[in-house]
């Protein structure tokens, strides 16, 4: 039982109806033809009560409360397989990113990896492979006289099964990497030049700076296996060859994997070779994290006022609930593989993130873009990584540090290095209680349940579009569905008062915009940042290609665009 009284809560309501509409298709609880959670608040209550097993009995009540407080209102929103599974019967996981083991290169290995794959979609997890650990097409089988099938096929061979399990259970997605130096690159860059294969796969290829190096020197790039050069070509040929297909086709991504190394704060322990799904969160071997976010459009104090401004008391607070939510998350969830358990117990990955984050900018009248929205991002995100560094950092001295834990070589690491002076302090005096603590996820789903905010920390796609549903009577209809703050803007001035000129969408900003957000983001995230570089359709090739070069330089891990083109098509009508 809660310290509080259930029916004393505040019924909660949801400002358009595709939030409700996301509620009751992802996240309320229906089993057996039994309605569990009749309205959001119970929920939150369910979710608030099964994390609170992880306290000692006696702070259980008082950690619900703190846990239905920050959910109440959607201003945390822990992503959907929390909010989904958290309190069930249902034999799922709570955490939403997974990076599956090193594939040996083996008949048996490939197959014991595939199957531990299915178990983990099956179970709700988005899973990643580095399939760089298989060798290349061609190279001799000892023992059998023939040549190997080579990375694609395993590939292939994990799609089918992803296919199977989204057939019957509408869940599965996945990510496959490879290295730049590996012999059969060009055959992974060229893979889904067939539209109809691979399509339950994201694609990154993992670039070194060795490569960009190359790239810019117009020189020679050796492609290896096992340390031996199986052939040499121009690094050149292979950026392009990258640059054409996705400037083709949005596919495949780049990961700067030696930049992902250089700035885990785990580098001490771990070599990472694969990102989940989306990509925001790499990961090693068997490794998981499951997130939240805290949604900055619902904490901005006199939205479009002269004193509009972000609370940042709030968000401190509410950073500090979700460290301690996403703590408890790895203790009472569940995992298909006995790895993926110890790798979590041993590490305590999380990720605390952020949404909304472009509606809080037009709340305060800065433009998505501007130097001076990268400065106030900026701020903000380093705000929000102290208050998680210094909230886990509390949670160590009251239950301990992550298990592998090394003060010396953590503390040596540039981001420790970065954080405020007291904070540095409370880390050196009781250690940290998680290894990795923030990544900003994509949260398209969260982002709708909470309000129809911007995700993540993508610019506002659409002030407002029009969508067809199907009515209770069977009938279909068009549905209004406007941005948050947009909504809010109308619900405050009316339906005819004109738009701020902070009100700004994907379409009105330049690539090097985008950039610009994701790059002074990156400085204050443990880890990668789901972001979309929105590109017009009549962008010139070089001018697209710069746009990788830039993300470069700009110290960003990785780079996704999106160029509209007979392959993808366009996101949403508008």
């Amino acid at each position: 039982m809660l310290s509080f009284s259930e029916s004393s809560l505040s019924p909660a309501s949801f400002d358009q109806p595709i939030s409700e509409q996301i509620w009751r298709s992802k996240y309320q609880y229906v089993t057996e033809g039994r309605v569990r959670d009749v309205s959001v608040n119970d929920t939150w209550l369910r979710v608030a009560k099964s994390l609170a097993q992880a306290e000692d009995p006696q702070n259980r009540q008082d950690v619900a409360r703190m846990f239905y407080d920050a959910m109440d209102g959607f201003k945390l929103l822990p992503a959907g397989r929390i909010l989904a599974g958290s309190g069930t019967h249902r034999n799922v996981t709570l955490a939403n990113t997974f990076v599956m083991r090193s594939i040996p290169d083996s008949v048996e290995g490939i197959m014991d990896t595939v199957k531990e794959a299915a178990l983990t979609m099956q179970m709700g997890g988005g899973i990643g492979f580095d399939f760089s650990t298989l060798r290349p097409k061609g190279t001799l089988v000892k023992g059998l006289d023939c040549p190997a099938a080579g990375p694609l096929p395993a590939m292939d061979i994990c799609n089918t099964v992803c296919e199977m399990l989204v057939t019957g259970m509408g869940r599965g997605a996945m990510m496959a990497t490879m290295r730049v130096d590996h012999p059969d690159i060009e055959a992974f860059i060229a893979a889904k030049a067939n539209p109809l294969r691979l399509r339950n796969f994201n694609m990154s290829v993992m670039i070194t700076d060795a490569f960009m190096a190359a790239v810019e020197a117009q020189a020679d790039w050796d492609l290896v296996w096992q340390g031996e050069v199986v052939r040499t070509v121009k690094a050149r040929d292979i950026w392009e060859q990258i640059m054409w297909r996705t400037y083709s086709a949005a596919e495949p991504g780049v990961l700067f994997i030696d930049r992902i190394n250089d700035t885990n704060p785990l580098g001490y322990l771990e070599q990472l070779a694969a990102t989940n799904s989306c990509a925001e969160q790499p990961l090693p071997p068997n490794g998981t994290c499951p997130l939240a976010s805290v949604n900055l459009a619902r904490l901005v104090k006199d939205p479009f006022g002269p004193n509009a401004a972000l609370d940042l008391d709030q968000v401190r607070h509410l950073v500090g609930v979700a460290v301690r939510m996403l703590d408890n998350a790895i203790d009472v969830s569940r995992f298909a593989v006995a790895a993926q358990r110890r790798e979590a117990d041993l590490k305590r990955r999380i990720g605390v993130g952020v949404t909304g984050v472009a509606d809080a900018l037009i709340m305060v009248g800065v433009r998505y873009g501007t130097a001076a929205a990268g400065k106030l991002v900026g701020s903000w995100l380093q705000t929000i990584q102290n208050a998680a560094y210094l909230a886990s950092a509390e949670l160590a001295a009251a239950r301990g540090t992550f298990p592998l834990y090394n003060a010396e070589r953590h503390c040596e690491g540039a981001g420790i290095q970065a954080l405020d002076a007291e904070v540095q302090a409370a880390i050196a005096k009781h250690g940290l209680r998680n290894g990795v603590l923030t990544t900003i996820a994509p949260t398209g789903t969260t982002s709708m349940f909470g309000g129809n905010v911007s995700s993540g920390i993508e610019p506002v796609f659409a002030p407002s579009y029009s969508r067809k549903i199907t009515g209770p009577d069977g009938e279909k209809r068009e549905q209004l569905v406007q941005d948050y703050a947009l909504w809010l803007y109308r619900q405050m001035f009316g339906a005819d008062a004109p738009l701020t000129d902070a009100f700004v969408t994907a379409q009105d900003l330049r690539p090097a915009d985008h950039v610009r957000m994701q790059a002074v983001a990156q400085r204050w995230v443990d880890s990668g940042i789901s972001k979309t570089v929105n590109c017009p359709e009549d962008i010139p090739f070089s001018v697209f290609e710069d746009v990788y070069r830039q993300a470069f330089e700009a110290g960003c891990k990785g780079c996704t665009t999106y160029r509209p083109n007979p392959v993808t098509g366009s996101v949403l009508s508008t």
